[in-house]
């Protein structure tokens, strides 16, 4: 009870007031992202090498952070609004969080973002591999398999000027050379 409690709190101090304030921070060279396996509804396991070819907008959220609750309605418009541009956006939480993937679903459905690809990391180690503490937090993945930058705290999805923001980090970074050894 203590962690869960100390979860949502840590959840709540570092997400309020993040929206945009922060914006995008693209990496000076790209950096090989973490294999660590991570699941699909379906219990298939899965790595970030899986979507070698899509810009991956990896978006990692709680059931219990607000700021990421409030944002998946506008994920799912972006997911909508962008579908076959080469953009795959993928929602990770920790599995501790869920008793099943229906009751994820249903959660999805309850907050009008159905559409959205939701994935578990299991015991929180994907996230730990990326250092990522807080939610919400988008990893930006280029084509290569490669994390090439950062958003942290809540966006709004749905606005034309951060999804045009989002088309010219695309194809200025998210199609870009693989990263340097």
């Amino acid at each position: 009870m203590l962690k869960k409690t100390l979860l949502i709190f840590c959840c709540l101090l570092f997400s309020f007031n993040a929206e945009a304030k922060k914006g995008v921070n693209i990496f000076a060279y790209s950096r090989p992202a973490p294999e660590t396996a991570f699941y699909n509804k379906y219990g298939q396991r899965t790595t970030i090498s899986d979507f070698k070819g899509d810009f991956v907008l990896l978006n990692f959220w709680s059931r219990h952070c607000v700021p990421c609750i409030k944002e998946l309605d506008d994920l799912n418009n972006f997911v909508l609004k962008t579908k076959d541009t080469g953009i795959r956006v993928l929602i990770i939480s920790k599995d501790d969080e869920w008793v099943s993937a229906r009751e994820q679903k249903e959660l999805l459905e309850k907050y009008r973002a159905p559409d959205l690809d939701f994935y578990i990391d299991k015991g929180g180690k994907l996230a730990g591999d990326f250092g990522i503490f807080a939610s919400p937090h988008t990893v930006l993945i280029n084509k290569f398999g490669d994390e090439f930058g950062r958003i942290s705290g809540s966006v709004d999805w749905d606005d034309e000027d951060i999804i045009e923001k989002i088309y010219s980090i695309k194809v200025k970074y998210g199609e870009g050379l693989p990263h340097n050894d």
